[in-house]
């Protein structure tokens, strides 16, 4: 029988892997920095990640989910080193970038995950462990019948939300308006979460813009955050 805490995996996925090389730059940082900072989800020990014991020290953690190329995140990461920030994403090349990003930066306190994030929360996190969870612009499966591969569905949310601490959040940010719609929807529809606002969050002036975001502003498109607290 399925627990709260353990909800069925995905039988539909909501990526697609790509392709394509490295560049010289992205395969130098899996040689070099990856061994240092980044674990593979599939070959994670059984059980939670000691995430204290990976950073070396005791301090809120901060999931993002879907780090693309990383210029947001290393960014978020080198402006908290207060907090241990920990990143997953499922394309190579998108980590190579990230790691180059931060090494520019400086931050120490990155921890990068390579795979899914389903079997990461449910196998990997403790319940109740995570400060909080941010998902910036997910892959938005514009096309009507593709909406079974976006990312934010119930099943996905209400695991999230059981990894999220008490007074935690959920962050969320799209560029597509019905994708927005969507969020609001199944996170409004998760008992175990409060929208912080009344509808769409204010855009935090601590997220960077992204080149994405810009065109997205470009083509007329409106970007929309939403910050649901998990509830005690």
């Amino acid at each position: 029988m399925e627990s709260e805490q353990q909800p069925r995996l995905r039988s539909v996925v909501s990526y697609v892997k790509r392709g394509g090389r490295m560049t010289v730059g992205q395969q130098r940082a899996w040689d070099t920095v990856w061994p240092k900072i980044g674990r593979p989800v599939p070959r994670l020990d059984p059980g939670p990640i000691d995430f204290a014991g990976w950073f070396g020290r005791s301090a809120p953690v901060i999931l993002e989910i879907g780090s693309g190329m990383g210029e947001t995140t290393s960014q978020l990461a080198a402006a908290a080193p207060e907090v241990n920030y920990v990143a997953v994403e499922v394309y190579d090349a998108g980590l190579g970038q990230l790691m180059l990003r931060a090494e520019t930066l400086g931050v120490e306190n990155l921890r990068l995950l390579h795979g899914d994030a389903v079997p990461l929360l449910t196998e990997h996190v403790r319940p109740e462990s995570l400060a909080g969870v941010r998902i910036f612009f997910p892959d938005p499966w514009p096309k009507k019948r593709h909406h079974k591969r976006r990312l934010i569905q119930p099943d996905f949310v209400r695991l999230i939300a059981s990894r999220i601490a008490v007074g935690g959040t959920l962050h969320l940010a799209t560029d597509w308006e019905n994708y927005a719609e969507q969020m609001l929807e199944v996170c409004a529809a998760e008992p175990t979460l409060r929208n912080r606002f009344d509808g769409w969050a204010p855009r935090p002036e601590w997220r960077p813009v992204t080149k994405f975001e810009r065109r997205a502003e470009e083509e007329g498109r409106a970007s929309h955050d939403l910050i649901f607290e998990k509830l005690p």
